[in-house]
């Protein structure tokens, strides 16, 4: 059930269509809780939050969190009231933040899953995890010469939000 009142920044279907083609939706206890680990942690920009969802951006990537009510409906709504942490199997990267500083945040917030590391994949990162458990590596090139290999395939831009 939704517990926004009023009505919210932007239709849905305004903001949906705003959207890069990849985007990541997560499905959050409490919004508010959420909001407090991604902006002091990852340093997000709250574009808005209302009880019900909130949509963010960290280092130019679109990011949604919806509140478990909001999936009253759906077919995984009990699972989500189990209390068990949720994304396992799930790492999500952020290329381009400083670990040794979101690692700082990170303990201020008791939210330090892994300390920063050089990795074999060629980044030095740390891993924080946000108070519903998605797990969150965040981190620079170990590396920053740039060396010879395929390039990235890019597929353009998006409206802006």
């Amino acid at each position: 059930m939704k517990k926004r009142t009023g009505s919210p920044w932007i239709p849905a279907p305004d903001y949906g269509v705003l959207l890069p083609q990849f985007t990541v939706n997560l499905i959050v206890r409490n919004i508010e809780a959420a909001l407090r680990f991604y902006t002091r942690v990852l340093l997000a920009e709250v574009h808005y939050s209302d009880p019900d969802f909130a949509a963010l951006r960290i280092l130019g990537i679109e990011l949604m969190l919806h509140a478990d009510h909001a999936y009253e409906h759906s077919p995984w709504f009990e699972s989500l009231g189990a209390g068990k942490p949720r994304g396992l199997g799930v790492e999500m990267r952020l290329f381009g933040m400083d670990p040794d500083g979101a690692t700082e945040r990170a303990r201020a917030e008791n939210a330090l899953f892994v300390d920063v590391a050089t990795r074999g994949h060629g980044w030095r990162e740390a891993m924080v995890r946000d108070p519903d458990g998605y797990i969150w590596a965040v981190g620079i090139a170990s590396n920053p010469q740039p060396i010879s290999g395929p390039p990235v395939a890019s597929s353009g831009s998006s409206p802006s939000i």
